[in-house]
């Protein structure tokens, strides 16, 4: 138990709570059909507002979970939006630093859902994101590239949220250390497949041309390393053309090779890599 629920263990009241919680988290053990989900949603929401009193929530652990469960991209839109509910009652109850506590449980399974979303959801999670996750700041370190995998992952040119995600993003990074917030886009680079096109796109739109690489040179992030693993993954990503192209136009705009902001060891990589796109025999990509 944390202090906070030590020093609420003898509130009667909050005993009450614990066990109105556990009671309502039980009802999920017999769940059947995605209704049964729902209703047992509305049942976890009425518990935490009827003791609202109350900035710490007990069985936080079986509750995100339970949570989480229910933003399964199988289960439908409906589910979702009711978990959400759920979620905001929680976020608008408990305080700032319980949040930040308690951040790495509550993120699991938000993050992962912006891609998966039916419509009628997005708005109502990026919502949430710029509501509750947003005024944190580098309290969001911890899980900040969790959080962009999400974001990168769902960004679309052309739909009716790109926008919006795309003002996220920008508000992220003025609240966020750059170099940090900057690392964390080349670790999901890395990682994510489905990041890559749309994580290179916005790199390449926050370099100012105007300025030599020196000048910003946050955009490296915190490690060479990481961004020259990531660039290396990119450049061998051959079934993603636009990755491939989206990084050589980083290469070839913000990292030319007779500029000094890269050790041999790291050139050698970056051309071995780039030489590999020429047997592709794809025109755009030979030509970059």
């Amino acid at each position: 138990m944390l202090d906070d629920e030590v020093m609420l263990g003898n509130d009667s009241r909050y005993k009450h709570f614990i066990v109105a919680i556990e009671k309502a988290l039980k009802n999920f053990e017999s769940s059947i059909e995605w209704a049964d989900l729902i209703t047992n949603l509305v049942k976890v929401k009425k518990t935490i507002e009827q003791y609202s009193q109350f900035k710490s929530i007990p069985k936080r652990i079986t509750l995100s979970k339970r949570l989480a469960q229910c933003l399964h991209p199988a289960l439908p839109a409906g589910v979702h939006l009711k978990a959400i509910e759920v979620y905001e009652t929680i976020f608008r109850i408990i305080d700032k630093n319980n949040l930040q506590r308690d951040l790495i449980l509550y993120s699991y399974g938000l993050f992962a859902l912006l891609s998966v979303a039916a419509l009628p959801v997005k708005p109502t999670l990026l919502a949430l994101y710029e509501t509750y996750f947003l005024p944190l700041g580098e309290a969001l370190n911890p899980v900040l590239t969790g959080f962009l995998i999400g974001l990168f992952s769902a960004l679309e040119e052309g739909a009716d949220y790109y926008d919006r995600v795309i003002r996220l993003l920008n508000n992220l990074a003025e609240r966020i250390d750059e170099f940090y917030f900057y690392n964390c886009i080349w670790s999901a680079i890395h990682s994510i497949a489905t990041v890559r096109y749309s994580a290179v796109i916005f790199i390449l739109n926050h370099f100012d041309k105007r300025k030599n690489m020196n000048d910003q040179i946050y955009l490296i992030g915190l490690s060479v390393e990481t961004m020259v693993s990531a660039v290396c993954t990119c450049l061998y990503d051959s079934r993603q053309a636009l990755v491939q192209r989206s990084i050589l136009d980083f290469l070839l705009t913000c990292l030319p090779m007779n500029k000094n902001q890269l050790t041999e060891t790291h050139m050698v990589k970056l051309i071995a890599g780039t030489l590999r796109i020429l047997l592709q025999r794809d025109m755009s990509l030979s030509r970059r």
